[in-house]
């Protein structure tokens, strides 16, 4: 449909390393071209990869053709999985003349071990996500962690603070801001230069919270270790559902399930709140109010609350609803611009015209990845850095609360906690199975 008001009311540069790469021409606007010249083995990042699922495998091919970066080690509870990735690692090196296998270990902590591992990429379930970060930190390497990031809002706060205690470049798995030709950079540093006047909401689509898990048992999967991916989680039977049998190519739904992950809220919305959060320039900070979807007095709501609409609302009055068209609507007094990864649009049509002043335009970074090894070396912040994907997976923590109490919350994002509300401050936290507790940072 139309979207109408009516209707809808730096590149980065790459550092000077000691990694030698350049960037070839392109054409404005596109992607630049990487141009290899390969460094020493000894100048290389050694890399640790942890969880060798879908994603990981998605991303695996840019890990090992980075210039800068050597995969030296991966784990996985899956036998199958694990050795399938070793064998893709150790044939990529056998083109570039290393013939050093990575090892192969289904305890990540064998990795975090290992000198030569200065840096990891975490791609396990949600569920995992805090104890290998925190355990990462303490072992002084660097961290790039898949979204969504945490599982609760206790652990949103636990691990920037171990990140920065330890002094670890943290990249999270958000790679809206870099990537899908800068759409989402456009329409962020549009709406933050008020190019369509006060921000009034942001509509954010994204599917439903999280339900109970509640998958029949199957006989195990040879080779899967299933307790460890069970992890802190509640012990359960097997199911192919959540932890695949062989190599797959889809994403399993432990997405959708309490247990494991925030729901497809919050793995699609670690995305695309993180959009809406970006535009409002809120990531150091948060929304002060929380309020469930008005249900009015429809009888035929009458045990079926609605899982869209509730909202959250910034200091300024701004509301941030969990509904509407995918990705992010951002709706002011003077236009809206809407985003997704295969559009951009406004009202009016010019406001992407505009030429903004260059101390008014967010950085445009050639990758993710790239962003992440330039940091790296001159131990700046990534551009999703341990803050920014705390605090865009709260936003997603804040609304599933919302969702299960049905009543408005205030939330302290200083302290991240709830004002005077001993039911709500109950949540912030989840159960872990004995053994699995959060390390100490």
């Amino acid at each position: 449909m139309p979207l109408t008001r009516r209707a809808f009311l730096s590149s980065a540069a790459l550092s000077t390393l000691s990694i030698p790469y350049a960037l070839g021409r392109t054409a404005q606007g596109t992607r630049p071209r990487l141009i290899a010249r390969r460094a020493p083995a000894n100048a290389r990042i050694g890399l640790g990869l942890i969880g060798c699922g879908k994603r990981m495998f998605e991303i695996l091919g840019p890990l090992m053709d980075h210039p800068a970066l050597e995969v030296r080690a991966v784990c996985d509870v899956d036998t199958t999985r694990r050795q399938d990735a070793a064998r893709r690692v150790t044939d990529h090196d056998a083109s570039l003349h290393r013939d050093q296998a990575p090892l192969s270990t289904v305890d990540y902590h064998d990795i975090l071990a290992l000198d030569s591992i200065h840096a990891v990429v975490i791609c396990t379930p949600d569920h995992w996500h805090v104890n290998q970060v925190l355990d990462a930190a303490r072992a002084g390497k660097d961290i790039y962690c898949e979204k969504p990031l945490t599982q609760c809002l206790h652990e949103c706060r636990a691990m920037i603070e171990a990140v920065r205690k330890h002094d670890r470049v943290f990249q999270t798995g958000s790679q809206q801001r870099t990537e899908y030709d800068h759409r989402f950079v456009r329409a962020a540093e549009l709406v933050r230069a008020g190019r369509i006047g006060r921000v009034l909401c942001v509509h954010v689509g994204v599917a439903d919270p999280p339900v109970a898990c509640d998958l029949p048992a199957e006989a195990r999967e040879p080779g899967l270790d299933f307790d460890r991916w069970l992890g802190p989680a509640p012990l359960r039977p097997y199911s192919s559902e959540l932890s695949p049998r062989g190599i797959h190519d889809h994403y399993p739904v432990w997405r959708r399930y309490k247990e494991y992950c925030g729901g497809y809220l919050a793995d699609m919305g670690a995305h695309h709140f993180d959009i809406a959060q970006w535009g409002l320039n809120l990531d150091s900070s948060g929304p002060v109010r929380v309020q469930p979807p008005d249900t009015g007095s429809d009888p035929a709501l009458a045990g079926h609350p609605p899982m869209r609409g509730a909202t959250l609302i910034t200091a300024s009055g701004t509301r941030i609803i969990h509904g509407g068209p995918s990705g992010a609507t951002f709706i002011g007094t003077d236009g809206i611009i809407a985003v997704d990864r295969g559009r951009i649009s406004s009202v009016p049509g010019d406001i992407l015209d505009t030429d903004l002043p260059e101390h008014q335009r967010l950085p445009r970074k050639s990758s993710h990845i790239d962003d992440w090894v330039d940091c790296m070396t001159t131990r700046a912040r990534c551009i999703c850095d341990v803050e920014v994907g705390a605090r865009s997976a709260a936003l997603c923590h804040l609304l599933n609360i919302a969702y299960d109490q049905r009543r408005p919350l205030h939330w302290d994002a200083a302290n991240w906690s709830f004002l005077n509300d001993p039911a709500a401050n109950a949540l912030v936290e989840r159960t872990r199975r004995q053994g699995f507790e959060i390390p100490g940072w």
